[in-house]
């Protein structure tokens, strides 16, 4: 995949940022036409390169007044670029600089991206209204594939996503604004599956019900794996709507199965249910940060990274100490004889 980058500047800067992007090889740049005193530069480049090019420019040129840098997505161009190879990778990136661990879109494209699936706005709420809706029907009628439909419709991936990278970019802006949305999401999804228990009565029996009523290592395992999955969906740019039922697959029918029960007045295995769906938030999120880091995705300024870091480290540290004592505490009450009830 490739990326486009269009660089705005005044034209006193124009040979100077000409200058550095011809010590890159591997590249294609021109200059456009240009207006108001203004310098155009087009920099074609593979995916993987375009985070250094513009955490590179922006050093440069961040402070000056009409900077503006773009970044858009190529579907094809011709003549093809060869640089995957290790030579031209080599080139790409001058000794000074660090390549990205692996293949992955730039920081700033994916924090777009994920500040827009962040929020809670008309469409989140209306489509976890829906997906809590069919997956009531699917646990009340013993469905399996009207629960996978309500999977597909959930939008939990996004604000899951985002708060593992506010936790890896230090960013609690965009903590605050995914923790907010998550909130909502499950505060909604239980207070509907609570009011179709009241009014459905589900049949605490039923396979699909009793089996989001534990937990066990495979949960575990699962959970693990959609939080790093998530992750790489959308550090790699791939489309995130199958990947987004894995999340769901953790997160929408436990949570729906805890409303339904204790609307049904049987609180034991609606706190059971909920303490998977609580599971699963902490491995979502474990996995996410620990992903996240892997793929080298971290801020661009010295102090920032150091900040990052730290907040990383405690992140991991609560979200395994949690995780920890939660397996733990479900030891101990296995052991008393909990899952009897």
């Amino acid at each position: 995949m490739q990326r486009l980058i269009k660089i705005i500047l005044p034209q006193q800067h124009r040979q100077e940022a000409l200058g550095i992007l011809e010590e890159r090889e591997g590249i294609r740049f021109w200059q456009e036409e240009a207006a108001d005193g203004q310098a155009v530069i087009s920099v074609l480049t593979d995916i993987g390169n375009s985070e250094s090019i513009m955490d590179l420019i922006e050093r440069r040129f961040s402070a000056s007044k009409d900077f503006t840098l773009v970044l858009l997505p190529v579907q094809a161009s011709l003549p093809r670029m060869e640089n995957d190879d290790e030579n031209t990778r080599q080139k790409v990136f001058p000794p000074d600089e660090k390549e990205p661990k692996l293949h992955r879109i730039s920081r700033e494209e994916m924090y777009t991206e994920l500040v827009g699936n962040a929020k809670s706005d008309g469409t989140f709420l209306l489509m976890v209204a829906l997906s809590t809706i069919v997956a009531g029907i699917g646990l009340l009628k013993n469905s399996g594939p009207l629960i996978i439909g309500a999977m597909v419709l959930a939008p939990f991936l996004g604000p899951n996503v985002a708060a593992a990278l506010s936790s890896t970019l230090a960013d609690s802006k965009l903590g605050r604004s995914a923790g907010k949305t998550l909130f909502i999401g499950v505060l909604i999804s239980l207070g509907m599956s609570v009011t179709m228990g009241v009014l459905f009565h589900p049949d605490p029996l039923n396979y699909e019900i009793v089996s989001r009523t534990k937990v066990g290592i495979p949960d575990i395992i699962v959970a693990l794996a959609a939080g790093c999955a998530g992750v790489l969906a959308f550090t790699t740019g791939i489309s995130s709507a199958l990947i987004g039922v894995m999340v769901a697959v953790a997160l929408l029918p436990p949570i729906v199965t805890a409303g339904l029960l204790l609307g049904a007045d049987l609180p034991t295995m609606a706190l059971r249910a909920f303490v998977l769906f609580a599971t699963n938030i902490i491995c979502i999120n474990l996995a996410g940060i620990l992903t996240f880091v892997l793929k080298g995705i971290g801020p661009r300024t010295f102090w920032e990274k150091e900040k990052a870091r730290k907040s990383s480290r405690v992140a991991v540290l609560i979200w395994s100490v949690t995780l920890l004592g939660l397996i733990i505490l479900l030891t101990i009450l296995e052991s008393m004889g909990w899952t009897k009830f």
